[in-house]
């Protein structure tokens, strides 16, 4: 009896210990809580400065949902917008100018530069359709659609 109520005790004991060392190791928090959005951009930066409104995609040759996220944002070009994708390794200064550290990022700017929405990673064409529509007519697209700010 005696034998075993040592064991269950010694048990015990192991799992406090065990229990507590869990607790004490840090955990695996993120690398990265928050992706830079620049908040304005200098059209002259650009392709077509003169244009009313311009959409970027910032991508990476080596990102796999950058090229679709691309190809729903070039859809947008138009006389009064201006599309254009900025691949890191063939503008790497750009990225770093801007403080671009994930992709895709999107962003729609207005002619002052001043950037009016953003998207971090891939975007449908409904929400890019519906945030460029909003911010050429303010109050026009339902909330439902998109309207509100993304990243």
């Amino acid at each position: 009896m005696a034998r075993l109520l040592l064991a269950v005790v010694l048990a015990a004991a192991v799992a406090l210990v065990a229990a507590w060392l869990q607790r004490r190791r840090p955990g695996a928090g993120p690398v990265v809580d928050r992706h830079h959005v620049p908040t304005a951009l200098d059209r002259a930066d650009f392709t077509r400065p003169d244009a009313d409104w311009l959409v970027v995609v910032f991508t990476s040759a080596t990102c796999g949902t950058c090229a679709a996220t691309w190809e729903v944002a070039r859809q947008l070009e138009s006389p009064a917008v201006a599309s254009q994708e900025i691949e890191v390794n063939a503008a790497a200064t750009l990225h770093e100018r801007y403080g671009i550290d994930a992709v895709p990022t999107t962003v729609i700017c207005g002619a002052d530069g001043a950037v009016v929405r953003s998207f971090l990673g891939p975007v449908t064409a409904t929400h890019l359709w519906a945030a460029l529509a909003e911010a050429r007519a303010p109050g026009s697209v339902p909330p439902e659609c998109g309207a509100g700010s993304e990243g």
